[in-house]
């Protein structure tokens, strides 16, 4: 749920097992294609028939170390099978009777389940995770863990289903394994258990979305039904995919946080589709399908003004909870595990997801007569829903100068907030931060200051080189500059770099997801050093007049000729690119590995 999602890690669940393919939710045995081998294993009505919500017990950052989950965390996680027994009883009194695990962990996983087997009346089932990485030495003693909870008769009833990974397959995975080796897992964990078994990815990655390189084919082959996952919200976050209009602007701001809302639901519909549609296509069609993790943030700690708020997580999970029921006797997902239970602090910000506060307060999705008001979190008006504004978030006024990113403070100067670093594309074609200029810049002093400046590393994706780009964007949807549209209006910044050929530079406006977005960029050749640009490795200082990338600005891709460029409606503020096309450069160019810095990036009138 990185940054691209951010999406790291996330998990959840019995008839008695020995019944479970004769008599459990799905029909008893029923084949896959012919050419498979397989016989399909019964979805459990312990999966189908439960309000379901993925499970992590952690209340602080210890859980994650250098961008790994542990097994032996630092123990400041005081008391945590207390937490674990505070938590379930917590989510047995709301009605949660499917829960799913991430991992099966000896310090959580084992706990919980035998939390849950102490208190039997809970009557709380598990799909247990088996979390897998690239590294057999991690994932082969992570197996035998799952394996082994799985077939303890102690916990056997009480586990429904096994996932095997989490968001492994997807291009933008941050956790890669192949599909040949996760097929290899699944065989492996199947043949030793009797539960179903899965695999949880993005629902791209499961429907062969055009975006996937991987073919989910040798994955369906092996597992008894299919755990997707679908975030609406996130495919708003740059780099946005045009999938769905999250604004709204055609409805009145009467309704229009519904509407938006209303349209989340139906990109997760449209998500499941695919899915379904594809599997249907290679002969999948009695495969049941899951929702193993979608959800709304409540609070917008990555980007998300407009949209993250309790009363839109509270709204979005009614959505869900309604489409669910009416699954069960018409198309649609046999289960929807929500994501998440609680807030989760070491997601940085990627937490504020769950249901309940990192302190175990009730949030508006779940504040009813299930909870105590002394549990409560803050209690919100349904007209507190927030949604995009009729006019521009930010606004200069009369500022002469307008500053994306800078050390150096100017006088009377209008500063972009919140600024974020991406690169286009899921996986990113560019890569950048800030970077401790002395250090990384050879005791060069940017010149904006020394304490700071952007690094970018382009990363063109060898299957498909048209280039790559890199932007900022302010956490405002929109910005008005058009102020600064006069005979002296500039977009000014400083380089550095040894890049080779011509690069592009500019700034964007308008939505992909309303098909007004416009790419506002001119071509800097260092031969003429086109308005100062030069790659000779010194800093220098480019200056392009606003006027100039006006009349160079063109429909976005895949926008209409009417995708114009608009600087009362200024998303990116900043764009650097090279797309090959418009740089002639041959489709086998990919780039070198020189870096290129960029410092002192503001608009001046």
């Amino acid at each position: 749920m990185s940054h691209p999602c951010a999406k790291f890690i996330r998990l959840v669940l019995s008839c008695a097992l020995v019944l479970l393919v004769a008599a459990c939710g799905g029909g008893g045995k029923v084949p896959f294609p012919a050419d498979s081998g397989v016989t399909l294993r019964a979805l459990p009505s312990d999966i189908s028939d439960r309000k379901a919500v993925s499970y992590s017990p952690f209340r602080t950052i210890e859980y994650f170390q250098g961008g790994v989950p542990t097994h032996n965390p630092p123990v400041n996680e005081l008391n945590l099978s207390a937490n674990i027994a505070t938590d379930l009883a917590l989510l047995n009194q709301g009605g949660f009777r499917l829960i799913r695990l991430f991992d099966s962990s000896d310090r959580v996983s084992k706990v919980v389940l035998q939390t849950l087997a102490a208190h039997p009346s809970w009557d709380i089932k598990v799909v247990l995770g088996i979390y897998v990485v690239a590294d057999d030495a991690i994932s082969q003693p992570e197996i035998a863990r799952g394996v082994a909870l799985a077939k303890d008769l102690q916990f056997k009833d009480i586990i429904a289903a096994v996932s095997v990974g989490n968001e492994t397959m997807v291009n933008w995975s941050y956790n890669k394994v192949a599909p040949t080796v996760m097929a290899g897992h699944l065989k492996s964990v199947r043949d030793q258990i009797t539960q179903p078994v899965t695999t949880d990815d993005n629902w791209a990655f499961f429907a062969k979305a055009a975006s996937e390189s991987n073919d989910p084919k040798n994955i369906l082959a092996i597992i008894d039904f299919v755990s997707m996952h679908s975030y609406p919200l996130l495919d708003t976050l740059p780099p946005a995919v045009a999938r769905w209009d999250w604004q709204q602007m055609s409805t009145p701001a009467s309704g229009r946080a519904a509407a938006m809302m209303d349209a989340a639901l139906a990109a997760s519909k449209l998500d499941y589709a695919d899915v379904r549609t594809h599997l249907d296509s290679l002969g999948y069609n009695q495969m049941p399908i899951i929702i193993g993790e979608t959800g709304w943030k409540a609070l917008p700690l990555q980007g998300e003004q407009n949209r993250a708020h309790q009363i839109n997580q509270k709204m979005m999970y009614e959505r869900l909870m309604a489409w669910q029921a009416a699954s069960k006797t018409a198309p649609g997902p046999k289960s929807v595990i929500y994501f998440a239970s609680f807030d989760e602090p070491w997601k940085t910000s990627d937490s504020g997801w769950g249901l309940f506060t990192v302190d175990r307060k009730a949030r508006s999705a779940i504040q009813s007569s299930l909870y105590d008001t002394a549990i409560w979190d803050t209690v919100y008006a349904a007209t507190d829903a927030v949604y995009a504004p009729d006019v521009t978030t930010g606004d200069p006024g009369s500022a002469l100068r307008y500053t994306v990113y800078a050390d150096a403070v100017t006088s009377g100067e209008a500063l972009a907030p919140g600024i974020q670093f991406f690169g286009w594309d899921t996986p990113a074609v560019a890569f950048g931060g800030e970077a401790n200029a002395l250090a990384a810049w050879s005791g060069d002093v940017p010149p904006s200051g020394p304490a700071k400046g952007l690094d970018i590393t382009p990363a063109p994706n060898p299957s498909n080189p048209y280039g790559w780009g890199f932007f900022l964007i302010p956490t405002t949807t929109y910005t008005d500059l058009s102020s600064f549209n006069t005979a002296n209006g500039r977009l000014n910044f400083s380089i550095k770099t040894t890049y080779p050929g011509k690069i592009e530079a500019g700034f964007f406006t308008g939505s992909a997801g309303n098909s007004t977005a416009s790419d506002v960029y001119v071509l800097l050749d260092p031969s003429v050093q086109t308005y100062g640009y030069l790659n000779d490795g010194n800093w220098h200082v480019v200056s392009i007049p606003i006027s100039a990338l006006v009349a160079a600005g063109q429909p976005a891709f895949n926008m209409p000729p009417s995708a114009l460029p608009d600087l009362t409606k200024v998303a990116q503020p900043f764009v650097i690119a090279d797309r090959y096309g418009r740089t002639v450069k041959t489709a086998g160019f990919t780039g070198n590995t020189s870096l290129i810095f960029v410092d002192a990036i503001y608009w001046s009138k």
